[in-house]
């Protein structure tokens, strides 16, 4: 089952439906130099950001704005984090170029597990959990990986999932990114930076359909969110959501809306938590240094 979709269902209930932009901090700052880019929501109104270099942890209240680092950040380029999935009680992390994967505690932020999937060249950029695996997303190779997840949720053995149908990889280029699921786990969902196309995809085959977007390209395209029927689709350069009602089988695509805002400075990946989306500012083109600042935006879905 997707975990962010009912978790959003249960924000819901704790969180009133006309909740307004200012009853909760509508820009929530991270530590200076963090260089952000994945977001995960918990329990409650809880939320996770990963550090792209050092694979730290933020954890913070969506409520408060408050939070401290949960996952202790590591030099040498051992671990990083991109995108970040919660699920029962555990962080799943993706390790961006070191080819691997985390899992932590996300009560003690102790580490659980660690995936060595791929060598250079590689970019493991975001994760999704279902009911029948993690599924890990990989920028410079044509493959998913997936990790086993037990009925209790806990991690087990690591496979391959090698892509076929109408995915064309291209090389030396940024190419499958951000990743979603149905609720059932029927279906993935996933996003070609280079070329701009959205793939489902069979997580038992490997078999990748073409979504028809009706001539839409989804430049930039990054962090995506699947609700229902209703795709969300980060075009971080852009600092553009762009919204997309799916057809049933997940082949087609209208084109909604475009969600942007003045705080928005190239954001990457989102978290959904009753009727608002919240955007990670990765800040890409800035170069960071120890005081450059980061945010997480608030904006209506």
């Amino acid at each position: 089952m997707r975990r962010l979709i009912l978790l959003a269902a249960l924000a819901v209930l704790v969180v009133p439906s006309a909740l307004a932009k200012s009853s909760y901090p509508p820009t929530i700052q991270l530590p200076n130099g963090f260089s952000p880019e994945g977001i995960a929501i918990g329990k409650g109104n809880t939320f996770y950001v990963g550090s792209i270099p050092t694979g730290a942890v933020y954890k913070g209240s969506l409520r408060t704005g408050k939070g401290a680092i949960l996952v202790p950040g590591v030099s040498g380029g051992s671990r990083g984090a991109t995108g970040l999935e919660y699920d029962r009680g555990r962080l799943w992390v993706s390790g961006a170029g070191t080819g691997k994967a985390f899992v932590y505690s996300e009560r003690t932020g102790a580490l659980l597990r660690e995936y060595a999937f791929a060598s250079a060249p590689t970019f493991i950029n975001d994760v999704v959990v279902t009911g029948m695996g993690a599924y890990f997303t990989d920028s410079q190779k044509p493959v998913l990986y997936r990790v086993a997840v037990s009925a209790n949720g806990r991690p087990g053995a690591a496979s391959t999932i090698n892509l076929t149908g109408d995915y064309s990889h291209v090389a030396g280029q940024f190419n499958l990114n951000g990743i979603d699921a149905t609720a059932s786990g029927k279906w993935l969902l996933a996003v070609q930076s280079s070329t701009g196309k959205l793939f489902r995809i069979d997580p038992a085959t490997g078999v990748t359909k073409l979504v028809d977007l009706g001539g839409r390209v989804l430049t930039n395209g990054d962090g995506i969110l699947l609700h229902g029927r209703t795709l969300y689709v980060v075009q971080n350069r852009l600092n553009t959501i762009s919204v997309f009602r799916l057809s049933a089988d997940l082949t087609q695509g209208s084109f909604v809306r475009a969600i942007t805002d003045s705080d928005f400075d190239v954001p990457t990946t989102i978290g959904l938590f009753g009727d608002w989306l919240y955007a990670v500012n990765a800040r890409f083109g800035t170069a960071p240094t120890p005081t450059t600042t980061f945010a997480v935006v608030q904006v209506k879905r």
